[in-house]
Parts: structure tokens; C-alpha cells; sequence
């Protein structure tokens, strides 16, 4: 999947989801590594990693 496709998913899930999706995409990473499928759990880690940009840095 290309960036500005995981970018949109990212977006999608994000909209859909609010600050559980970085949990969600999380989750489906590691199902993904659980059933041997290597490159379906780089890009969830990948997505993830988008939504954790939109969601920005914690303020404390």
C-alpha cells in the first residue's frame, strides 16, 4: 500500500474511531505478526504510526 493510501486509511479510522484508532490499528498489527503475515503488521504499525501524528503530541 502506498503512503498517501495508509495516509488516508490513517485519516478514515482516525475519524471513525477518534483516539481508540492508534489502539485499533494496534491491535490489527499484532493479529496480523499472531497469524505470520509479516507485511499486513508493517502496515498497521505504518497506519498507526500516521494516526499517532494526527493525533499529536500529549500535552502534560
Amino acid at each position: 500500500m502506498q503512503t498517501s493510501s495508509l495516509t488516508q486509511y490513517a485519516h478514515a479510522l482516525y475519524a471513525a474511531h477518534g483516539d481508540k484508532a492508534e489502539h485499533e490499528a494496534a491491535l490489527k498489527a499484532q493479529a496480523a505478526n499472531k497469524d505470520g503475515n509479516p507485511d499486513e503488521a508493517e502496515k498497521w504499525q505504518n497506519i498507526r504510526m500516521h494516526i499517532k501524528e494526527l493525533r499529536g503530541a500529549r500535552q502534560t
